[in-house]
Order: C-alpha cells, then structure tokens, then sequence
C-alpha cells in the first residue's frame, strides 16, 4: 500500500526528513510514532499528497502522491486533528456532503453506524460534544470508503472511556480490511493498534517493527524494584554494583534479567529478607520510545513562516 526509499525533504538549508525506507501492507495498522519536530508531519503530509518532496521515490496506492491524481485522492481518506465542517448542517447532512466528493461513497447508514453516531444522526455540527465531534471527523474520512485512511492524532483531547470507544471504531475498521497509518503520542494507543510502529527522530527512522518486539529491544532493559527494611542485611556486592539505592528502596535494570533474579531470591531466602514491593517490569513501548527520543534534540519538522500552511482537507 505504501512504499518509501530515500526520501528527504528540506527547507532551505534545514532537513526535515533525511532519507528514510517504509514499507506499509495492505490491510496493515500502522503507527509513525515520534516528537514534535521529528519530521512526522512532513512525512505523512508527502504520503497524503499535500506536500512535495525533495528527494526519494514514493508510492502510494501505486500512485505518486506528488501528482495530485483525481483517482489518488478517491481511493484514501484523511482524519486531520480538526476538521472545518458547517455548524448548521446535520450530522447526516454533513456525511452526505463528503460522500458526494467520491464516485463508490459508503452508504450513509454504514458511516454512521461505524462511527457510533446512529443517535446524532439528525444533530446539528454545533451542537456536538467534543467526543461526537472527533467521530464526526471519522465519519468524513470514511465516507469515501477509502482503501487507505489516515489517522492524524485521533484521539488527542479525549477522555479515556472515549479513547476506548475510538480505539474499538479503529479496530472495527481493520477488520474491515482498511489500511490504517496513525500518528499518536499516546503509546499505549500505538501499543494496542498498531501491527508495526517506526520511531522516527530529528528525521530518521531509529528504530521498526511489532510493538511487542521493538520493547524488547536492548535499548529499554527490564527493570527490578523492592524496598529493604531497615534492620535488613545489605546486598552482597554482587547485586549492590547492578543496584541503584536509596535509602532502603532498591531499583535494577537489567539486560538479562534470570539470573540476577535467581541469585536476588535465594540470598533473601537464605536471610529471611523480605523484598517489599518487589516488582519486575519488562520494557513498554513507551520505555523504548522514551530512551530513543529522550535526548534527541528536536529538529524544525515545518516550512519557514512564509511557506507555513494550514491542513486543508482536499478534493
């Protein structure tokens, strides 16, 4: 659905997006996870058409999105962070519009019904809820029954229950077979969506692949934390040069995690110690994505103030 080799794209003498490879397959949910200034945006404004590159073949759809294609833009759907709909059309009224952008639209029923606004149906724009609203903004990029939906920062703003529900519609659409490339700054949406996820800093691709594997990666290492009262024996120094302690708490990070545990366990056991709160937590996502972007400095990731634009939804 997407293939990416050597793209770049710079403004004046800033680079943006330095020669990244992506490769996104059909029927695939992916997420391009990275910090304000990584070059997130520009990357996904290039795949979506709304934006030039500098350098780099790009194919999406197995069209060039620089071209600007009528059956290009018919065949994707966009959900940007914010969408400019008439606030006296109907929520109905509003899913018609966009459907007569497209030549096979969805029946409205359908978009309503996956979007969960059966309810709003007959609602004016500015009469919904911020939540409703973000589903409105769904319902418009679906309404063209596009092969390719993007996903710009859907659920920022929301409550969690309601990230839940959007999380739900997300993965309703997948099992529809849509292809879906997702922006988010919430791991744990990117976690619980994605098939693969890329991490991209100051333009670069550092690191690729399942969010259960990128975790386990050597980068983020599993970390181990107890308490030691304060009548307990000290740790034998084989186990005190791998801990960091304070006071009587007791924290391990550990790229091998077994055998240190083993030898922790029989030394309490062996002194009657008891671990407190003894916890053993493997890499997250966001502990991998922490540690890649943490020190990264943040790179410009838009035009200079005179080429600035605004997102524009485009027909």
């Amino acid at each position: 659905m997407i293939e990416i080799r050597g793209l770049r794209k710079t403004y004046g003498e800033v680079e943006a997006v330095r020669g990244i490879d992506l490769t996104v397959a059909r029927g695939e949910v992916f997420a391009l996870l990275g910090p304000n200034g990584a070059g997130k945006t520009t990357t996904v404004e290039i795949l979506e058409g709304h934006r030039e590159r500098s350098a780099g073949d790009v194919s999406v759809l197995g069209f060039d999105p620089g071209r600007g294609e009528r059956a290009f833009k018919a065949r994707i759907g966009i959900v940007l962070q914010e969408t400019s709909v008439d606030r006296y059309l109907t929520v109905a009224e509003a899913i018609d519009l966009f459907r007569s952008y497209y030549p096979s639209p969805l029946p409205r029923a359908q978009v309503i019904d996956l979007v969960g606004l059966a309810d709003q149906a007959n609602t004016r724009v500015g009469k919904l809820s911020g939540g409703q609203m973000r589903r409105l903004d769904m319902a418009l990029g679906l309404a063209g029954d596009p092969e390719l939906l993007f996903l710009d920062e859907p659920t920022t703003g929301f409550d969690p229950a309601a990230r839940r529900n959007a999380w739900e519609v997300i993965r309703n659409l997948a099992g529809l077979g849509k292809t879906i490339f997702l922006t988010t700054h919430y791991m744990d949406e990117a976690q619980y969506l994605a098939d693969r996820v890329a991490i991209i800093v100051g333009g670069v691709i550092v690191a690729e692949g399942p969010p259960g594997n990128l975790a386990g990666r050597d980068v983020a290492r599993t970390r181990v934390r107890f308490e030691l009262s304060p009548d307990s024996p000290g740790l034998p120094p084989s186990l005190r040069e791998r801990a960091e302690i304070e006071g009587g708490r007791v924290t391990m990070q550990l790229d091998d995690p077994l055998p240190v545990l083993h030898e922790l366990t029989g030394w309490a056991l062996s002194q009657g110690v008891e671990l407190i709160g003894l916890h053993v937590a493997q890499p997250s996502l966001e502990d991998v994505y922490l540690e890649l972007t943490g020190s990264a400095a943040a790179e410009d990731d838009a035009p200079p103030a005179p080429e600035r634009r605004r997102r524009r939804r485009r027909r």
